[in-house]
């Protein structure tokens, strides 16, 4: 199993720390994975963007050129997603920002309201927590079962504090789908 998927949003929405996340999770499940993040010099707004490749073999080449699956984080961000998306991938699109429909009829597209989903649960900024559960859920990428330990591990012990929404996020992402 590879899947190449690609992240993609503005800065403050979480991209790289999504991107950063998704890998974690799967090398604890064992898994290789490449992490290649790619955002603006603003330190909010501008562009955030990261591919990540997780594979149980060896990957040649950290670059996603044709990805699997992507999640579409804001309007601006849905062209480059569906030209860098597979025929049959799978488009995860935040809804709650993006309402244009995506033009390729040969996708598979995924509406999850994950900002109003993070604001509910008590913050906006996990956002990328909601679409990392969704996505899991739909491509079958991560299992998810040791979460909060591995959640443990990749955060420092200050924001541990933050864990119980985090997990209460994935959860909802991946109850979206």
């Amino acid at each position: 199993m590879t899947e190449k998927s690609f992240f993609a949003g503005f800065g403050g929405q979480g991209i790289i720390s999504l991107g950063q996340l998704w890998v974690y999770f799967a090398m604890e499940e064992g898994k290789n994975v490449t992490f290649f993040p790619f955002y603006g010099a603003e330190k909010r707004g501008g562009i955030a963007r990261a591919g990540v490749i997780v594979s149980d073999e060896e990957i040649a080449s950290p670059l996603v050129t044709r990805a699997d699956s992507v999640i579409v984080m804001n309007t601006d961000s849905l062209p480059l997603c569906e030209k860098i998306l597979r025929p049959g991938g799978i488009m995860l699109v935040n809804s709650t920002i993006v309402k244009q429909e995506p033009s390729r009829t040969d996708i598979k597209v995924y509406k999850v309201d994950a900002q109003a989903m993070a604001e509910k649960i008590g913050d906006l900024r996990i956002a990328n927590m909601v679409a990392l559960g969704a996505l899991a859920k739909v491509t079958g990428v991560l299992r998810l079962t040791e979460a909060e330990k591995i959640l443990k591990k990749f955060f420092p012990e200050g924001k541990h504090k933050f864990i119980p929404m985090n997990l209460e996020a994935i959860h909802a992402g991946f109850q979206a789908v």
